[in-house]
């Protein structure tokens, strides 16, 4: 079913991006990856070429319009068509509210959710000449609840989110599918590399406050599977590029919080509060370290 489809994924250079290609790549799919980082992408087309596909590494910026746009061309120059465009390329940060600098904001919509219609507009036109396709945007968990001191990042995965809804409403009987996917925590470099400074931290450190509140005042927390290695999440968003879906949940347990959280706010967060509290203590206590 996939061999000779064409697929753009951006972020590529790592986590479920650089899988994702290599599972393609397995299936006989003509790949060009996006990243910023053109050593490590040249690692993974080498890797998805000798599973079998035929991988082209591009070197982008996709915050930038005109080099995102170039991204999806290169595709459209090379095999002269587009079967499935991958918005992977996604960083989050690190900070409360308060401490959320405009430039942060700038950045974190920058690559979650203006990058969105970078590649997703010329991707389109292709698609539809074609009278087929399938974008697949990467939201999170994060796109469907609240988790503190990410807000940026929240908001932008409710955004990305909110983008493929009304994206899939538009191409309503075209042939064209969209997919948001929301995975839950993937063992990549993300938490070591979100902007302001590592979240992971907050993390390691909050995960035995978070157990003691929860068991002093006798609250269940959330049942969300834990994190997977991006090889797992790679494989269940393959089974959705075969069979499309509206939102993909990649990890046991989080539809189902989800669909608690849109039915009754209060009681998701109820289950979340011992997660909330610890988190501020150990968020207070590595500020005031810097």
């Amino acid at each position: 079913m996939l061999n000779g489809k064409v697929a753009v994924i951006t972020g590529a250079s790592s986590g479920i991006g650089a899988s994702l290609a290599v599972r393609l790549a397995r299936e006989g799919c003509r790949l060009v990856l996006g990243a910023r980082r053109i050593d490590m992408l040249k690692e993974v087309a080498g890797r998805a070429n000798t599973a079998g596909g035929k991988a082209i590494p591009y070197r982008c910026d996709i915050t930038v319009r005109d080099e995102a746009e170039a991204l999806i061309q290169r595709a459209v120059e090379e095999f002269d068509r587009l079967d499935i465009l991958v918005n992977n390329a996604g960083r989050g940060h690190f900070s409360s509210v308060e401490d959320t600098g405009d430039e942060v904001l700038q950045s974190i919509f920058a690559l979650n959710v203006f990058a969105l219609w970078y590649t997703t507009r010329p991707a389109l036109r292709q698609m539809k000449r074609q009278g087929a396709g399938h974008i697949i945007n990467i939201a999170s968990i994060a796109g469907k609840l609240g988790f503190p001191y990410n807000s940026a990042y929240v908001a932008a995965k409710h955004a990305c989110v909110g983008f493929t809804h009304a994206l899939r409403l538009e191409l309503a009987e075209t042939g064209i599918h969209a997919s948001a996917v929301c995975p839950g925590g993937v063992e990549t470099e993300w938490a070591l590399v979100t902007e302001g400074r590592p979240m992971a931290p907050l993390f390691s450190e909050s995960a035995p406050v978070i157990r003691e509140i929860a068991a002093e005042r006798g609250i269940t927390l959330p049942a969300i599977e834990g994190a997977l290695p991006p090889d797992e999440v790679s494989e269940r968003i393959l089974a959705c590029i075969r069979h499309p879906v509206p939102e993909l949940f990649t990890h046991d347990g989080s539809r189902e919080f989800a669909l608690l959280a849109a039915r009754d706010r209060k009681k998701a967060e109820e289950q979340q509060l011992p997660a909330a509290l610890g988190e501020r203590s150990i968020y207070e206590r590595l500020k005031a370290r810097t």
